[in-house]
């Protein structure tokens, strides 16, 4: 679970063993309940807002759409299955912070960092409602997140993190002491902990996303899956419209707004801002009773180190641990295609920290195995905009905290294309943009430098080279 040391020694016989029978699928979507997909879209279609992208951000958008005006017309089209991509394969950590945590919200917007805490956690709070309201049996939990240190000067960094948090007014941030901390869970990496008792909520990621789908049907959203957009146009001389092109057909749409994630987006010019890097997570059998009382996890809290290449882990609602993180893989030429969803180098990784960290589960086994792309953008959280004179807004590079914040995105998305003034559209992170990646191979051989950098400072005491400073003053902090 700690920082790789260098190069990792090979791993252990009974961490190979504990892959054998692992299922190369997401856990989250092999699912005998997972719903049956809504038909394609063939011919033409007309609506007063076309939603591209059937993840959270697609569904949250087209959700909020109905909710603020019920008699707009909704159609939501998506290139696979709603949930199948980022939003089903995820860890469930849906968090408060717009940011990607405190600190990176403070450095970038110091001035309004205050103010994007108290809409993220009321974003959250808004979730949690509409959890309930539509009956959407995603096992959410507001069990809140405990950062653990696992390395001597991670433990200043917690404690620098929890004064920040009290000096911007954010409550129930809890510094764990050594002792303390393994009270919570216990593991013999763990130094210190601080544990977000509010700002965070564990939940079956593909569960909402499908309940999410429901709800918009409910509503009246007309949905069609195994539709890619393939090209964006305005409708043509004399139309306000916008026109979205599909295998089998074509949408007419007043307005559109797009939510495609890691995929390339069909307004040309955000391209430079996102790249996709994939993420991969193993899940483990579910533990007895006696393996659960020999960690001590009992409140279920979601975990995360605080190393540059970090894990993040949680308890399901059957008693498995998720165990995800660490590697971030970037393919030359940011492609996105299904073969990279698999790397067995990282799932061997990750079992041997897993057994590093919980020594008292030698002899658990991996279930599943799997990954997926994030989009990341290079200030690490959400940015957004407007095109084709207003009739087309996008939220982009959630950089894998998109569980919550896609809800947040999606009303930023509607206030964009409503052409209104609001808390959100006057926010400087909201108005400003991330800078673009260069182009290959310069992006390839830049986030390769960075990883090896990254790694030798979480072997270094966190200390950060030369390349990792110039990186932080020019707005490419990779410190996330």
């Amino acid at each position: 679970m700690t920082r790789s040391p260098g190069g990792d020694s090979a791993p252990r016989p009974s961490a190979l063993e504990a892959l054998a029978d692992a299922a190369y699928t997401p856990y989250w979507l092999d699912d005998p309940g997972r719903p049956r997909p809504h038909p394609a879209l063939v011919g033409d279609e007309h609506c007063d807002l076309l939603v591209v992208g059937g993840g959270y951000s697609g569904l949250w958008t087209a959700l909020i759409a109905k909710e603020r005006d019920p008699a707009r017309d909704v159609v939501l089209i998506e290139g696979q299955e709603a949930g199948w991509a980022a939003s089903g394969r995820n860890g469930g950590f849906c968090a408060a912070s717009l940011t990607h945590g405190l600190g990176n919200g403070a450095a970038r917007w110091p001035a309004e960092q205050a103010e994007l805490e108290r809409l993220g956690h009321h974003n959250l709070d808004e979730i949690e409602a509409a959890v309930a309201r539509y009956a959407i049996d995603c096992d959410f939990e507001r069990t809140g997140e405990i950062d653990v240190a696992t390395a001597p000067h991670q433990v200043e960094e917690l404690r620098e993190t929890a004064e920040l948090a009290a000096a911007l007014g954010v409550a129930e941030q809890e510094f764990l002491d050594r002792d303390a901390v393994r009270a919570e869970v216990d593991s013999p990496t763990f130094l210190a902990g601080l544990w977000d008792r509010r700002g965070v909520a564990m939940l079956h990621p593909a569960k909402l996303a499908w309940g999410l789908k429901r709800a918009c049907a409910d509503l009246g959203v007309r949905i069609y899956e195994h539709t890619p957009a393939e090209q964006l146009a305005s409708a043509g001389s004399g139309s306000s419209g916008m026109t979205v092109r599909t295998p089998y057909g074509r949408v007419r749409a007043r307005q559109v707004a797009l939510a495609t994630n890691a995929f390339p987006a069909l307004v040309r010019r955000v391209r430079p801002f996102i790249t996709p890097v994939y993420d991969h997570a193993l899940m483990t059998e579910p533990l007895t009773e006696e393996q659960l009382d020999a960690i001590g996890w009992k409140r279920r809290q979601g975990l995360s180190d605080t190393a540059n290449h970090f894990h993040y882990f949680r308890i399901t609602a059957d008693g498995r641990i998720l165990w995800g993180g660490y590697d971030i893989v970037y393919r030359y030429g940011g492609r996105v295609r299904a073969e990279y969803d698999h790397h067995p180098a990282t799932y061997r990784t990750l079992a041997q920290h897993f057994f590093r960290c919980f020594p008292q589960l030698e002899g658990v086994r991996f279930s599943h195995a799997w990954g997926g792309a994030i989009d990341t953008c290079s200030r690490f959280s959400a940015f957004f905009g407007s095109a084709h004179g207003g009739r087309v807004a996008y939220a982009l590079g959630y950089t894998g905290l998109g569980v919550g914040a896609t809800r947040f995105g999606a009303e930023v998305m509607l206030d964009l294309l409503d052409g209104e003034r609001t808390e959100r559209t006057r926010l400087e992170m909201v108005r400003s943009k991330p800078l673009p990646f260069p182009p290959e191979p310069v992006r390839w051989a830049g986030i390769g430098i960075t990883q090896w950098s990254m790694t030798r400072a979480d072997q270094n005491g966190g200390r950060r080279n030369l390349w990792l400073k110039a990186m932080d003053k020019a707005g490419l902090g990779f410190d996330s």
